[in-house]
């Protein structure tokens, strides 16, 4: 698992091997069973999250029923709201998968960067592309009709239409479960033809 995460670092900046180190003895690498609940609505938690194996996802429950907002897989991170905001968290974080996560909080994140700096780089440049990339999903999710976002998920994400049960999928979608399943039979249809 380690390498896995040394892999994707590498891609951004060079760890010495103190520095690798550093990371592997703050033993913040957690297995969790799929269906785990990581984060409930009403509670508080300086967890943050990052992926390294398995897929994880966010969602509200309104009335009753479950509004997913996001699924996060492998070499993906989550800051949950609450963190940053002190507030109790207003949705839930649970596993979608058996997933690997490696598991920080602020004051963790503060003594590493105070001791290797670099890795505050790092987090830099993440929290800007992933701020980049929901800017561009929430854009294309607003303009774009329910049979385009499920054709953008195919193109961008193809693994999920594999991974996460239907119901959730349709849910991420914003369309009910009957309707996606029309809607994949209809490009199934327009494909055949």
């Amino acid at each position: 698992m380690h390498d896995l995460l040394f892999d994707f670092i590498s891609k951004y900046i060079s760890l010495t091997e103190d520095e690798k180190n550093a990371v592997v003895s703050l033993a913040i690498f957690r297995s969790e069973k799929k269906g785990t609940t990581l984060l409930n609505a009403g509670e508080k938690s300086n967890d943050g999250y990052f992926v390294l194996k398995g897929c994880i996802r966010t969602y509200y429950v309104i009335d009753g029923e479950e509004k997913t907002t996001a699924f996060y897989t492998e070499m993906e991170a989550l800051t949950p709201h609450c963190v940053t905001t002190k507030a109790s968290s207003e949705y839930y974080i649970s596993c979608v998968e058996d997933s690997i996560l490696l598991v920080s909080d602020p004051d963790m994140e503060t003594e590493i960067f105070s001791k290797f700096p670099k890795f505050e780089t790092l987090c830099r440049i993440l929290a800007e592309e992933l701020l980049a990339k929901q800017q561009i999903n929430f854009d294309e999710f607003k303009t774009s009709s329910p049979e385009q976002r499920y054709l953008n998920l195919l193109q961008k994400r193809p693994d999920l239409v594999k991974r996460v049960p239907q119901h959730q999928l349709a849910s991420y979608l914003g369309i009910k479960p009957q309707s996606l399943s029309r809607l994949r039979a209809r490009i199934l249809e327009k494909n055949k033809g």
